[in-house]
């Protein structure tokens, strides 16, 4: 069987176990006790902070414990800003940043500040020039992520921390998906992360602020990890997210190479095996063990069904799966194809065996898909005056782009389709696949329902 979603949370560490395990039996009384059983707990947390700032790579009373690691970076962005308030309520954040920023970005907005999202290029980087250019006198906070949870592709964190460090401005950094692999470059200020990313338990986060910055908790807080993370630890469960934490580290360098190659040979080979598939990420500046592609006239439910029954589980940021109606902000953010998502996160110590499996398996998965989509039996095409008019309205993705590459051929070079949506992820497939089959996307207009969008047959 191959679990390839270990950027949602990876398996538990035989070394997480093993912690958690002995430290039931030693970790399970109140830390701030005086009494033996509480000395023996703090004892074990002390460690675990110790182990896990070593890590990170900061001081050990920077660094605190949370619940999770949203609740880490709301913790985090809430404080930042909070300290700061009297330089201003501007928070700048990426248009790939992971949801739980985001929301915090709304949040912040909703309380009558404001944000700006900086954009990324088609392979999902920020450009450093341009986010400095967002910097403004009143910028309280800038937030930038270390590598990206949906295409792996790792940001200029070190290049973007010295310019908001010139102009004065803290910068949390979202290192959830990178701190298994190594520290974050950079002269960060404020940094999170999720132990269930790299082989942890869930529900500890951490959170680390470096000594200097502004920050001030925001509210009800108590003596419990500097008043940042109020509540009774969960001592055995830190001290196995830090002994995975080290643990991982010390396997890094290795599976890092093994990983990207098998990682290397996923990007070069679906494209070969699969028509119509578009690698989306970066090529190059991306985490060892994530690749993500999409693939054309696809429903990204349905793909995972397939695969899920083919013994494969993987994740997706098409909009055509059931826990979305809209395509994937990341995908959005990039401007590439959203149709038929698959992310592949390989865990440490994925075999090479089922990598091939998983590529022998996913042609015909696809072909599965596209055979039991077919034909729109309701597809309505029209004339009007020179322009083909395809009825697309009620129709979820991949249907549209389907209809549009029925019709094509069927107008003159240079000629025009009008397709007719009310889908949200048409917005971005429709110019996605103009881009992919060399064809002009005009652009869209309005319409009585939906959008039209117009096409130029180019070849």
């Amino acid at each position: 069987m191959g679990y390839f979603d270990a950027a949602s949370g990876a398996p538990l560490h035989p070394v997480a176990r093993q912690a958690l395990l002995a430290s039931l039996d030693e970790g399970w009384a109140d830390p701030a006790r005086l009494y033996r059983e509480g000395r023996r707990a703090r004892m074990l947390l002390d460690a675990a902070r110790e182990a896990a700032a070593e890590a990170v790579g900061c001081r050990v009373d920077e660094l605190v414990f949370t619940s999770s690691g949203s609740r880490a970076v709301h913790t985090g962005v809430a404080g930042a800003l909070a300290g700061r308030r009297r330089v201003g309520r501007h928070l700048i954040v990426s248009a790939v940043e992971h949801s739980s920023v985001l929301h915090s970005a709304e949040a912040h907005e909703a309380d009558g500040g404001s944000v700006t999202q900086v954009p990324v290029d088609r392979g999902g980087a920020v450009d450093p020039v341009v986010y400095g250019d967002a910097l403004r006198a009143d910028t309280a906070l800038a937030c930038l992520q270390s590598a990206n949870h949906e295409v792996g592709t790792e940001q200029p964190v070190a290049a973007v921390a010295k310019l908001c460090r010139q102009a004065g401005v803290p910068v949390l950094v979202d290192a959830a998906q990178s701190l298994g692999w190594g520290p974050v470059d950079g002269d960060w200020s404020l940094l999170t992360a999720s132990a269930h990313k790299w082989g942890g338990p869930s529900g500890v986060g951490l959170l680390v602020v470096r000594k200097g910055v502004r920050f001030a908790s925001q509210g009800p807080v108590d003596e419990r990890e500097s008043g940042r993370a109020p509540g009774f630890e969960n001592i055995p469960a830190i001290v196995a997210a830090a002994a995975s934490l080290r643990a991982v580290r010390a396997e890094a360098a290795g599976e890092a190479v093994r990983l990207r190659e098998l990682t290397d040979r996923i990007r070069a080979r679906v494209p070969r095996l699969v028509t119509d598939a578009e690698v989306v990420g970066d090529p190059v500046r991306r985490l060892p063990g994530v690749v993500t592609f999409s693939c054309l006239y696809v429903d990204g439910e349905a793909l995972l069904h397939e695969l899920d029954r083919e013994g494969f589980s993987v994740s997706s940021g098409s909009s055509c799966t059931s826990s979305t109606l809209t395509p994937s902000h990341v995908l959005r953010a990039m401007g590439v194809l959203s149709e038929g998502n698959v992310r592949v996160s390989l865990p440490p110590g994925t075999a090479e065996e089922d990598v091939e499996r998983f590529l022998a398996v996913l042609p015909r998965a696809v072909t599965a898909v596209r055979e039991k989509l077919g034909a729109p039996v309701s597809k309505t095409v029209v004339r009007e005056a020179d322009v083909l008019v395809v009825d697309s309205l009620g129709k979820r993705c991949p249907i549209p782009v389907i209809e549009l590459a029925k019709v094509i051929g069927d107008v003159p070079v240079g000629g025009l389709v009008r397709i007719l949506s009310d889908d949200e992820a048409a917005r971005l497939d429709i110019p996605a696949w103009c881009e992919m089959r060399n064809q002009e996307y005009v652009g869209e207009e309005p319409a009585d329902r939906g959008t039209a969008y117009l096409i130029r047959r180019a070849t």
